[in-house]
């Protein structure tokens, strides 16, 4: 259960902590949501080798009829098994939540104002923004009830997978989406360094945490055209969820970009391929909101590189805020 442990009167900071269960439940949960990847991979080996004609047949059935099937379905059964889900994976991770500054997203709830949550770093798999789901409850009004996280759209083609991402939260990252859900007044979530993060990491090198954001402006961008706040979001620990291999070169790069994910070797819990992650635990903090003009069909180019060096630099400042309380002391930012 989620209690809070801390409030420092002077910051205003305020620290929620579930206590950690990686008992059977919560892991069985866990895999309902992040293991898909390993079924999805282990159902089509085995149609294509061991499976007789009518397994096979079964396994492609149930597969077109999830990809006929709108990603909502069944609808508000959906909606609960996902909330059992994300209860399930607070426990699973121990998760931690530190909000920098509560009585800011209070007012924005009062203005009626959406927000833009840019959320970092990405690593393998940023399962991490589970935090922003609404049935967690960790921000307040209409913010936490409307936020969605916004995530590689190559999940919503996957038989199965796209069903259950739904079901937490999970919306597609075109701009189509981001537009139509900041005219709406909806907020969200999402990882603006994206994949190419992934190819960033470097094993032999664990001390500098590489962004890739100084091209990343389009969020910005978006922000503009309705004065839409920003909230700087840092996720601790999630290096450490799994074991990779990951293959190198520009031709890797150039793949990664076009599915929006990087095809890698990985393995986690229990040593599985492709499986749940191992438990760590996930600390999020969220930063102050700042401001963003509304310009409408009028977007500088000044103001894009203005407010674009602002977000680098409060996200910045966060992690070396927080960095030693979560183990990261000697750790460095290397944004490119």
């Amino acid at each position: 259960m989620c209690t809070l442990t801390a409030k420092d009167s002077k910051s205003r900071h305020k620290v929620y902590k579930t206590e950690q269960d990686a008992s059977l439940i919560p892991t069985i949960a866990v895999s309902l949501w992040l293991g898909w990847m390993a079924g999805l991979t282990y159902s089509v080996i085995f149609a294509a080798t061991l499976a007789s004609a009518f397994q096979r047949n079964l396994i492609i059935s149930i597969f077109v009829i999830s990809l006929v099937l709108p990603p909502a379905f069944p609808g508000k059964l959906g909606e609960r098994i996902g909330c059992w889900i994300m209860k399930n994976a607070e426990k699973y991770f121990g998760l931690k939540v530190t909000i920098e500054n509560e009585d800011a997203f209070h007012k924005l709830n009062k203005e009626g104002k959406a927000v833009i949550f840019a959320t970092e770093p990405h690593d393998l798999l940023p399962y991490a923004v589970f935090v922003f789901n609404s049935c967690l409850g960790y921000l307040p009004g209409q913010i936490g009830k409307t936020m969605k996280v916004l995530m590689t759209g190559a999940i919503f083609n996957l038989p199965i997978m796209k069903h259950v991402y739904t079901w937490v939260g999970g919306r597609s990252v075109d701009k189509k989406t981001f537009r139509s859900r900041l005219a709406n007044n909806l907020s969200l979530a999402f990882v603006p360094g994206g994949v190419q993060e992934v190819v960033l990491i470097d094993p032999q090198n664990q001390n500098d945490l590489v962004l890739y954001l100084q091209n990343r402006k389009g969020f910005i961008k978006l922000a503009l055209e309705k004065g839409t706040p920003i909230v700087p979001t840092f996720i601790f620990n999630l290096d450490g969820s799994y074991g990779y291999v990951m293959p190198r070169g520009m031709l890797v790069n150039r793949i990664a970009r076009k599915i929006g994910f990087l095809p890698l070797f990985f393995w986690g819990r229990f040593y599985i391929p492709f499986g749940i992650p191992n438990p760590v635990n996930i600390s999020v903090v969220f930063g102050e909101p700042f401001d963003v003009p509304c310009e409408a069909d009028n977007i500088s180019h000044e103001n894009v590189e203005k407010y674009h060096k602002i977000f680098l630099q409060k996200l910045e400042e966060l992690f070396e805020r927080h960095k030693h309380a979560e183990g990261y002391g000697h750790r460095k930012l290397k944004i490119l």
